[in-house]
């Protein structure tokens, strides 16, 4: 089956980590890069792959995937042989799933409330609760470690890495040790660094010289 794959990505998005686990995975892929200062996002060539207007996205054969979460669980399906996501019988694949969701449907959710300094919902009605309960979930696995998973490394590190080395930049969420430990590891991994230098380089062809 061929496994090459583009990913529609921009520099310094949450497409960077779905960059970082291509590398992991040691894919075929190529990129499609978007230069978001100019709004290549929002025109219609983009909005012809996700109407949303976000990165990332991946294009392999005629599937095309949109939403982050989405992108993950299918990259790490489709490089099964990197062993980054558990196979469907064994043991991790459901906590693997879980930590994946979580991200979307829990995390994000609490980290834009708090962004934008708005009170959420009804516990009823939020999804995710509330801001501290999220967190403590969050960092009681991470402090089973050293991966979300115990010992087992994925997909769902690359995810969580990449995201919480934006949000504690940000002040979103604190700095403790268990999280700067958790950072530090996954984004110490050759592939981030190597990720890392490709975003910084694409970068710098966007930017307009002074």
């Amino acid at each position: 089956m061929d496994r090459h794959v583009t990913l529609f990505h921009s520099p310094r998005t949450r497409s960077t980590g779905a960059l970082v686990l291509l590398e992991e995975l040691g894919a075929d892929y190529e990129l499609h890069v978007l230069n978001m200062s100019v709004g290549e996002q929002r025109q219609s060539d983009y909005l012809a792959v996700n109407p949303m207007g976000k990165v990332p996205a991946i294009l392999h054969g005629g599937a095309l995937v949109t939403e982050q979460v989405a992108v993950y669980l299918y990259l790490g399906d489709l490089y099964q042989d990197a062993k980054l996501a558990p196979a469907l019988d064994d043991p991790l694949r459901g906590p693997y799933l879980r930590w994946i969701a979580f991200y979307g449907s829990c995390f994000e959710p609490a980290i834009v409330d708090l962004a934008m300094k708005r009170a959420p919902a009804q516990t009823a009605m939020c999804p995710y609760g509330d801001y501290d309960t999220m967190l403590q979930t969050v960092s009681t696995q991470l402090a089973q470690g050293p991966y979300l998973l115990g010992d087992t490394f994925s997909a769902a590190d690359v995810l969580w890495g990449t995201a919480l080395r934006w949000v504690t930049a940000f002040e979103l969420v604190p700095k403790t040790p268990v999280i700067m430990d958790y950072m530090e590891r996954v984004g110490s991994r050759p592939a981030a660094q190597r990720a890392a230098a490709k975003d910084a380089e694409l970068l710098a062809q966007q930017t307009p010289p002074h």
